[in-house]
């Protein structure tokens, strides 16, 4: 690629600054480009300016070649290289590497055009989409709408299992109207399509694919080997579809579930990048030479939960005087060493692009919360309020609440239990208790599987059937500055008359070699979004 000289590299000619750049991500020294450009002619000082503007457009530019070896936070002798049957981050970045949906999703959770290059929609209702030519999987075989029928409907096939059905069941005709084209049929309209398909599980297979003991996927990696709960083994795919990527050679993927243990990998040089660390190991990354934390914000939350059916939470005045009661501040800087954004009792984070910034802050106000608090009539009896290490930060949120609480005589009395079990056994199982979200896809999807009346995991209890109708009509509408409309009045409805309490959305923090560059923010989950792979490059 020839650069554009400017500053100090505008002295070179067009063919030397090439040669220079070459040179330099071939892992040429300072001493043989001092003397390249002294060769040339320059003058010491010249040449060092040159060099090291040089250097710093080098460190932007992806650099070829190279093996990292990274390390998730879970692993599993039930680890798989079946799409359908992915249900761990683990599984989620190591598919990223070996197969393509149509549609990606990019830093604001926007669809972006990957195997379709294109498509369009009758009301919703009646999707065509038209794929990208020239895409060969792994094998050879070139990919054909044939190939995109088939993995999709797969996930409707009660015998494979996918975890991704009750997302495909909706589709209720899905047929080829061409060798590169394909039209879904949905029961009801749903905008959200191409958000749906970009997720982890549409990933496309090649037709009558039914062993997955390797990949053969259309993806930026090869699969070279595959251990279930050990590791797995990528090489760059050098059919690519996506011109120049990806940048490495090799990527080792392991799953490492102990966070101390993963920092303690990364800064002993045995991996060069890892996910899922704690706010409180920052610090020692950032003071280890050539190493550093990248943050990803994102709408992961633990929140407080309130049930609406049963005492005290029943009593609307209660529900205000403990959302009053958040130090939502202290929280994030004390809880998350600012690695955070302070929330609003809503659940779409800053980072999505239906986030409604127009509802006025909750703030922590002891007057208010002891008004509300003395006109539930609840009293000084203690109140058990459930947390776990499962629902991260759970534990410390529940103590800042216990001790602003005695101030206005509210009596929490904080209960641990064990993460062993605490999903099953403990969650929206007690008046008062927490959870833990993690990032969604879409706005649908998450207030779909939370906030509906009819939801499986509604925690709070929370039923309003006028919520349920704007659901549905946001899902249908394809205006986007309607639909957006329709998502703020939906999150002041929650803020308003839910039992959920959401102080803060939780940052994403991976830790890495500082050699590593090109990573971004795509708030679906960390390492970016779990589709690392193909962005990221080794510095010399």
């Amino acid at each position: 690629m020839t650069k554009q000289a400017t500053g100090p590299l505008g002295l070179l000619g067009a063919a030397d600054s090439t040669r220079l750049f070459d040179a330099m991500q071939r892992g040429a020294n300072r001493r043989d480009v001092m003397r390249m450009l002294a060769a040339g002619g320059m003058a010491a000082a010249t040449a060092g300016g040159i060099l090291g503007a040089a250097q710093e457009a080098v460190a932007q530019t992806p650099r070829r070649g190279g093996r990292i070896r990274v390390a998730g936070t879970s692993t599993s002798t039930a680890d798989t290289l079946d799409p359908a049957k992915q249900s761990l981050s683990t599984d989620y970045a190591r598919c990223n590497m070996f197969y393509n949906g149509l549609t990606t999703l990019d830093g604001s959770l926007t669809p972006q055009p990957a195997l379709a290059v294109s498509w369009e929609n009758e009301g919703a209702k009646v999707w065509t989409f038209r794929l990208r030519s020239g895409v060969e999987f792994h094998d050879g075989k070139t990919l054909t709408a044939e190939d995109v029928v088939y993995s999709l409907n797969r996930h409707k096939d009660a015998a494979v299992a996918s975890r991704a059905r009750s997302l495909a069941m909706p589709m209720t005709e899905i047929v080829a109207t061409g060798p590169d084209e394909v039209r879904i049929t949905l029961d009801t309209p749903n905008a959200d399509l191409p958000v749906v398909l970009g997720t982890f599980h549409f990933h496309i297979i090649k037709a009558g694919t039914t062993d997955f003991t390797t990949a053969n996927g259309t993806g930026p990696y090869r699969c070279r080997e595959f251990q279930p709960g050990v590791r797995s083994i990528a090489q760059r795919n050098p059919n690519y579809w996506q011109e120049g990527k990806p940048y490495l050679d090799e990527v080792e993927f392991i799953g490492i579930a102990d966070e101390q243990a993963r920092v303690n990998a990364l800064l002993s040089g045995d991996i060069q990048l890892c996910g899922g660390i704690d706010p409180r190991s920052v610090r020692r990354i950032q003071q280890t030479p050539g190493h550093a934390v990248f943050e990803t914000k994102s709408g992961y939350y633990t929140d407080l939960v309130i049930r609406l059916d049963q005492a005290p939470g029943s009593n609307p005045d209660f529900v205000l005087a403990m959302k009053h009661l958040f130090d939502r501040q202290q929280m994030r800087t004390a809880i998350l060493r600012n690695y955070g954004v302070v929330g609003n009792d809503q659940p779409i984070d800053p980072t999505n692009r239906f986030f409604f910034p127009g509802l006025p802050q909750r703030p922590f106000d002891l007057d208010r919360a002891r008004f509300h608090f003395q006109r539930s009539g609840v009293g000084g009896t203690a109140l058990p309020v459930v947390c776990s290490p499962a629902a991260p930060n759970s534990i410390d949120m529940a103590q800042v609440m216990q001790q602003t609480g005695q101030r206005i005589g509210l009596n929490l009395e904080v209960r641990r239990v064990p993460a062993d079990g605490y999903w099953s056994n403990h969650w929206f199982k007690h008046p008062l208790s927490f959870g833990s979200v993690n990032p969604r896809p879409s706005a649908d999807i998450l207030m779909t599987l939370f906030f509906r009346s009819d939801a499986a995991w509604n925690e709070s209890a929370w039923r309003n059937p006028q919520f349920d109708q704007l659901l549905m009509a946001a899902r249908a509408e394809t205006d986007e500055a309607k639909r957006r409309q329709t998502y703020a009045d939906m999150q002041v409805m929650i803020h308003n008359e839910s039992g959920i309490g959401i102080p803060v959305f939780q940052s994403l923090l991976d830790g890495h070699t500082t050699r590593l560059k090109g990573l971004g923010a795509i708030p679906l989950g960390g390492l970016m979004g779990y589709d690392f792979a193909q962005h990221v490059w080794l510095e010399s």
